[in-house]
């Protein structure tokens, strides 16, 4: 896929760490102009209070063999999205490939275990609004580029790719964002479709994010030094499936090069799916999932089944 993207834009809003980063890259190492967003940067943190910068980013995307650009922006403020797509414009004459809505800040805000009415209700609205209302606001600007030129691509990150009632994510608040995300791409495929831009939302699978590596001290260079334990009772380490975020950044480079990408159109994703469709590995040349793997617990003591990991 070595520079299919070369003359494309995307512009990857959240883009400072995890899949974010992990995506731009990729599509930078596909050869295209990635606009790096997020909120902390070099002289300023955001309330995650986390190192990672969108300048980091954007260094990666070039060194990666693409372009990449830091822009600051809070998509939760709507002047600042429309000032970033209209220097979009403009630096680029209208046009905007690929647009991945992965902007999320809700991890702290979450509350495992107790039922949804004991929770801090402030910090749960505030998790709705910075998982769903930035994604909104985004798209609503950049959908009349694509819908212009009549070509594009939408990526809606999400967690899970089942949208029906029936698949719970254990905690209320958080389950109705990720929905959201998933009907935000189901609605704007609808309207948008007709105008040739595709849109789809796409899950990683266990992601080994910075702050994940960190949680378990250790690196991306020998985190299977977690994976190789076991959970209680004797299962094995659910790191054994993780992904790095390579991953997903690969599965949309895959969907940004197929030149029939709009049978995809509205669909809930996942890496590992889109893997199996386009033949791509991780960073480590393997897919997430070994084959002899039965079942791992997660981080909150639940059975995470082989068939809950799409093979």
């Amino acid at each position: 896929m070595a520079q299919q993207l070369e003359g494309k834009v995307a512009l990857v809003a959240g883009a400072t760490r995890s899949a974010g980063r992990g995506i731009a890259v990729e599509l930078g190492a596909a050869g295209a102009t990635v606009y790096c967003t997020g909120r902390t940067t070099r002289t300023h943190r955001s309330p995650l209070d986390r190192p990672e910068t969108i300048e980091e980013t954007a260094e990666l995307v070039t060194a990666a063999g693409g372009r990449g650009i830091a822009v600051q922006v809070d998509h939760m403020q709507i002047e600042q999205v429309r000032r970033l797509v209209e220097r979009i414009a403009i630096e680029q004459a209208g046009q905007l490939d690929v647009l991945v809505n992965d902007v999320w800040g809700g991890q702290p805000l979450a509350e495992w275990g107790p039922p949804f009415w004991e929770h801090n209700l402030e910090n749960n609205l505030l998790m709705h609004r910075n998982g769903v209302e930035t994604h909104i606001i985004t798209s609503w600007h950049v959908a009349p580029l694509m819908v212009k030129r009549r070509t594009g691509l939408v990526v809606e990150i999400t967690d899970g790719d089942d949208p029906t009632p029936g698949h719970f994510h254990d905690h209320l608040f958080y389950d109705l964002v990720k929905k959201s995300v998933m009907r935000l791409a189901i609605a704007q495929a609808a309207e948008m479709g007709a105008y040739g831009v595709t849109a789809v939302s796409l899950t990683p699978g266990w992601l080994r994010s910075e702050e994940m590596l960190e949680g378990k001290g250790v690196t991306e260079a020998n985190w299977q030094d977690v994976a190789s334990t076991t959970g209680p009772e004797g299962r094995q380490n659910a790191w054994l499936i993780s992904e790095s975020p390579h991953f997903i950044g690969r599965a949309v480079v895959a969907l940004a090069t197929d030149q029939s990408v709009s049978r995809w159109n509205g669909q809930s994703l996942s890496a590992t799916r889109l893997a199996e469709e386009y033949g791509f590995t991780d960073i480590d040349d393997r897919r997430p999932l070994p084959g002899g793997l039965v079942e791992v617990l997660d981080d909150h003591g639940h059975v995470i089944r082989r068939e809950d990991y799409r093979r």
